[in-house]
């Protein structure tokens, strides 16, 4: 099982493919499983060289319990750890909700290290958690409930593996993790990469994830329909020909 290692903390990464290098990074809660199980990497895999990562207090990497753990500087860091193991100078990322928030970080603190990015679910405008969203971690079934409520999900509309994955975590860590996030909105004019976001038209955060493209000097910005935050991650049949017409544009313009 491969792992980099950034300031101690081991980061587990998995590569499959080949091609143009393509970073795919998680939500909160999640793991690199997802992109596997819902069919991303299956559609993706024959044209580029994907390379998962496991954030840290997720799935195989590292998770303390610390929140000084789990600044963005950190979480950019462990993924040019990942490049860096992988003698890679610069590749395609592609987030999803916490995920998108790293690609925005890779912008800000690491874009020597990117070609283009795909943002999905995340706006660059800050986060402020209410306390009710902020269980302690010692309680799974508070802190799945709370998560649940914030994204306007039923538990009973969940499949037994979204479930199973769901307490699949160590609760200590994803409290360590749930930070505020500042406002990174002085970067947008910046990010001279081609950038695509997107996001379900349902996603309470659809408002604030659409106006950050204005800013962006080569965005453009793809409405999901019909889909809330979720879904716009599982309905990979929905997100998939946006995001391989906008990667094959890349790569050969």
């Amino acid at each position: 099982m491969p792992y980099a290692i950034n300031q101690g903390i081991r980061i587990h990464y998995q590569v499959e493919g080949e091609g143009p290098p393509l970073v795919l990074q998680h939500g909160l809660f999640w793991s690199m499983k997802g992109w596997s199980r819902v069919g991303y990497v299956d559609a993706l895999r024959t044209n580029y060289r994907l390379i998962l990562i496991d954030a840290r207090g997720h799935g195989a990497s590292d998770k303390p319990h610390d929140e000084a753990a789990y600044t963005l500087p950190q979480h950019v860091g462990d993924i040019v750890a990942v490049l860096d193991a992988l003698d890679l100078p610069k590749a395609h990322f592609w987030g999803y909700s916490m995920g998108g928030l790293f690609g925005f970080g890779m912008a800000k603190y690491a874009a020597e290290r990117v070609n283009s990015l795909i943002i999905g679910g995340a706006h660059p405008y800050g986060r402020r958690l209410p306390a009710a969203s902020r269980p302690d971690g010692t309680d799974p079934e508070a802190f799945v409930g709370a998560f649940l409520q914030r994204m306007g999900l039923n538990r009973a509309a969940l499949s037994p593996a979204e479930e199973a994955e769901l307490f699949d975590n160590d609760f200590l860590a994803l409290a360590a993790a749930l930070l505020d996030w500042p406002s990174l909105e002085d970067i947008l004019p910046a990010m001279t990469m081609p950038c695509l976001v997107y996001a379900g038209e349902l996603d309470g955060a659809f408002p604030q994830v659409e106006a950050c493209v204005e800013q962006l000097p080569r965005g453009s910005f793809v409405s999901i329909p019909g889909v809330n935050h979720p879904e716009a991650f599982y309905r990979a049949d929905l997100v998939l020909p946006h995001a391989m017409k906008f990667l094959q544009a890349v790569v050969e313009g």
